[in-house]
């Protein structure tokens, strides 16, 4: 449970910081206003960094993993929260503001940004769980599929939804002349796309021997999802 709370606590550092007036500047998160329209700029960075360092605290107090899937889980965490990931992607995002950027690279940054902890989520379990290489060769592609999606329906969302059903206010993306994949291949087209990356997710989960009902659910809750 140490490393689920650990990427519980960076994916909330994360949005804490996403959302101050240096970033995304946004008002609004999970229906409530945000960290630092509540406590101000300066706690709500210093709220992120104490979550982050947090998370690596937790994950060397757990007791049941051997040495090594700890050091492997504790790498895999860092890699996916650092500059070759979530940060890495932040910063990218952060220089393509006011900018066009084509689709390719609009896939590399996200899958920094957004795709990053989702691979290292899913990663985690393998590395604790001594997953064998099939296994882990699918959910890994799983996880690639699964972090794409969330990302199309979010740039869906950031045009189609209201404060009300997303808890934040819609239109960042928009606000700050992002480009996303509404904006690079059209509404329609970017519902289109969600619906191919959500069946190769289906796809990669078929050639795992056990029951994955559940991760097959999530990839169908983002396909409708409405927040």
């Amino acid at each position: 449970k140490e490393f689920l709370c650990a990427m519980e606590c960076i994916h909330t550092y994360s949005l804490v910081h996403d959302d101050l007036p240096a970033m995304d500047n946004d008002d609004y998160r999970r229906g409530n206003l945000t960290n630092h329209k509540v406590y101000g700029e300066g706690m709500a960075i210093l709220a992120g960094d104490g979550l982050l360092t947090y998370a690596f605290q937790l994950m060397t107090e757990n007791k049941t993993a051997t040495p090594q899937q700890k050091i492997d889980a504790i790498k895999c965490v860092a890699t996916a929260a650092g500059p070759e990931g979530m940060v890495g992607g932040q910063a990218f995002d952060m220089l393509s503001e006011d900018k066009h950027i084509p689709l390719e690279e609009l896939k590399v940054l996200h899958s920094g940004k957004t795709g990053a902890l989702f691979n290292a989520s899913v990663e985690l379990g393998l590395i604790l769980g001594n997953a064998d290489t099939t296994t882990r060769k699918a959910l890994m592609e799983y996880a690639n599929c699964l972090g794409l999606l969330f990302q199309i329906t979010d740039d869906i969302l950031d045009v189609t939804g209201t404060i009300e059903e997303l808890g934040k206010t819609p239109g960042s993306d928009i606000r700050q002349h992002k480009s996303t994949y509404v904006s690079l291949l059209g509404l329609e087209e970017a519902k289109n796309q969600a619906s191919l990356v959500g069946k190769q997710a289906h796809n990669a989960l078929n050639s795992v021997s056990y029951d994955t009902s559940i991760l097959s659910a999530l990839i169908d809750y983002l396909l409708e999802r409405t927040n």
